[in-house]
C-alpha cells in the first residue's frame, strides 16, 4: 500500500493532467494539470444499461381468408378461392384498443349490392316521379267525383270569407272564422272519398301487377321479399293503409306529416330502399327494364345477405 495520502496529483501516464489518487489507485477521468480540481474524489460516472437488441420481425406464414358466417352468400362467381396475406404486426407494448372498436370481418370480398329476385332496386328518383304522377292521377279522380262536394263547400264558405275580408278593409277588429256544422260535413265526405279514391286506384294494381300508372311509366315494381308472384289485394292494403289511412288525419295536419316522413324514409335505408309501408309490408321497389323478366327465383331469404327483415 503507498503511503502518498489521497488527493489530486499529476498523472504519472500524462503530466499535463491530474488525476484523483486515493491512496490505493487513480480514480476517474484525467483533467487539465492547471484546472482547480474539486474538493474529494471526482463524482462516480454510471454507465447506462444497455440497449436490448430488437428482434427482427416474425414472418407470417400465407393463410386462407376465413368461411363466411352461416346465412351469407358465397363468394361471386370468379372470386379467388385463397387468399394470401400478411398479419399485421403486433401493437406496441401498453397499447389499448378505443372503447368501442370493432374487429375487422374476417372475410375478404365486397359487401354485394342488393338484387331482389335479380332486379336492380327502383332509384329514389324514378320513385319520386311516379308518386306525383299517381298524385296527379288521383286529383284527377278528385275532381271528377269530389267536385260537386267541393263547389257545395265553397258556397258555404264563400260569405264568411268575404264577410272577414269586408272587416279587415274596413279597419275593424274582424271576427274570427268559423265554418257551419254543413261545411265540417262536407269536409269530412270530401276526404273520405278522396281516401277511397286512392285506395281503390293503388292498392288493385299494386295487388295484381305490382305497378300504378306512375310505376308503369317509370319502368319500376313493387315485388314481395319472398316471391316475384302479385302479392294480392290482402297485403296490397296493407301496404296502402299504412300511408292512406293518414289522409283521414289531414284536417290536423298530421296525417300530412306523417305521409311526408314515409315518403321520405327510402332515403334513410341504404340497403333496400323500403319506405315504411314497404317493410310493413316486407316489399320492395325493384326496377323492371322494357320486356325483361325476373331470372332469379326467390328463396325465403331472397339473394340478401342474411334473409329479409
Amino acid at each position: 500500500m503507498s503511503s502518498l495520502p489521497a488527493g489530486w496529483y499529476k498523472d504519472p501516464a500524462d503530466t499535463s493532467t491530474q488525476r484523483y489518487w486515493d491512496g490505493e489507485g487513480w480514480l476517474g477521468k484525467a483533467i487539465p494539470a492547471d484546472a482547480v480540481p474539486p474538493d474529494g474524489p471526482p463524482p462516480v460516472e454510471v454507465e447506462p444499461a444497455p440497449v436490448p437488441p430488437v428482434p427482427p420481425p416474425a414472418v407470417v406464414q400465407p393463410q386462407h381468408p376465413a368461411a363466411p358466417p352461416p346465412g351469407w352468400p358465397a363468394p361471386p362467381p370468379g372470386w379467388p378461392q385463397q387468399q394470401h396475406f400478411q398479419a399485421p404486426p403486433p401493437p406496441p407494448p401498453g397499447w389499448h384498443p378505443q372503447a368501442g372498436a370493432q374487429p375487422p370481418h374476417a372475410y375478404f370480398y365486397p359487401i354485394p349490392v342488393a338484387h331482389p329476385h335479380g332486379m336492380a332496386l327502383a332509384g329514389l328518383g324514378q320513385r319520386l316521379v311516379a308518386r306525383l304522377i299517381d298524385i296527379a292521377v288521383v286529383l284527377v279522380l278528385n275532381i271528377v267525383v269530389n267536385g260537386w262536394f267541393a263547389y257545395q263547400w265553397w258556397r258555404d264558405f264563400h260569405p264568411i270569407l268575404t264577410r272577414y275580408m269586408d272587416q279587415v278593409q274596413a279597419g275593424a277588429k274582424p271576427d274570427y272564422p268559423v265554418g257551419t256544422e254543413r261545411m265540417a260535413t262536407l269536409q269530412m265526405t270530401i276526404i273520405l272519398i278522396s281516401t277511397l279514391l286512392w285506395l281503390l286506384y293503388e292498392a288493385p294494381a299494386i295487388a295484381g301487377r305490382g305497378q300504378t300508372l306512375g310505376k308503369m311509366m317509370m319502368g319500376i315494381r313493387v315485388v314481395g321479399l319472398d316471391s316475384t308472384e302479385p302479392i294480392g289485394f290482402r297485403r296490397a292494403f296493407g301496404r296502402w293503409a299504412q300511408l292512406g289511412l293518414w289522409s283521414l288525419f289531414w284536417w290536423c295536419l298530421v296525417g300530412f306529416v306523417v305521409q311526408l316522413l314515409d315518403s321520405l324514409s327510402p332515403t334513410f335505408d341504404s340497403r333496400l330502399r323500403q319506405a315504411w309501408h314497404d317493410k310493413a309490408a316486407r316489399t320492395v321497389v325493384v326496377a323492371v327494364p322494357d320486356g325483361a323478366q325476373p331470372t332469379v327465383e326467390a328463396t325465403p331469404g331472397g339473394d340478401l345477405p342474411g334473409g329479409p327483415r
